[in-house]
């Protein structure tokens, strides 16, 4: 059982049922990644060219034969990072970055065998955000990704060339104190162990067999 699930407490996660004011109790303040702006771009990228480097197993014989590619965690590495106010729309910026991606490419051999490399991709994008006024606190720009790649060619040596779906999100966010309201600390059940009863048809038999 977990407090998700345990609905017989109103001092756990879940619906509101009622007045909300009900059990409120105090004001907390919480540390948290308040997000000021945010945006999605989605796009099937064709001819995207991986170098493969960190093999396992080490020195595969080539040729080899391209099976997937998919992003690596779903944290971009941004550089190149500029953002420029824009006179004409208040609080609102161009932000340029480029937004490199990890991959994981996962290949057979010219002897068949399946073996894994690591590559990198990288994009650059130019967006208008929202941009908070100057403060101490500095804002970030991050973004989240999400790629796969599903077909690919064996181009050259440890070189693939792949079509991929592209998922980029990026983010304006700030580390920031909120002030929240709070119906207190959470009520924790026991947890319920996960058991699979594979004795349970043994230890019910007799210790002796029944007359006959």
């Amino acid at each position: 059982m977990s407090f998700f699930t345990n609905n017989a407490s109103d001092r756990c996660p879940g619906r509101i049922n009622g007045n909300p004011v009900n059990g409120l109790c105090e004001k907390v303040c919480v540390e948290a990644e308040k997000v000021f702006d945010a945006c999605i771009r989605q796009t099937q990228e064709e001819g995207i060219t991986l170098a493969l480097t960190g093999f396992n197993p080490a020195n595969p014989v080539y040729p080899l034969t391209f099976l997937s590619a998919r992003s690596i965690g779903n944290e971009g590495v941004l550089t190149n990072v500029t953002v420029d106010r824009l006179p004409d729309r208040e609080r609102f910026g161009r932000v340029q970055a480029t937004v490199t991606v990890p991959m994981e490419v996962i290949y057979t051999d010219a002897n068949g065998v399946r073996g894994t490399a690591t590559s990198s991709v990288s994009f650059d994008v130019d967006i208008v955000m929202y941009i908070p006024e100057p403060s101490i606190i500095p804002y970030k720009i991050n973004s989240v990704v999400s790629i796969v790649a599903p077909e690919g060619i064996y181009t050259d040596t440890a070189t693939f060339t792949v079509s991929c779906c592209v998922t980029i999100i990026m983010k304006v966010v700030m580390t920031v104190e909120l002030l929240l309201p709070s119906y207190g600390y959470a009520t924790l059940p026991q947890c319920q162990e996960y058991t699979q009863e594979v004795c349970s048809g043994f230890f019910d038999l007799p210790i002796y067999p029944g007359n006959t």
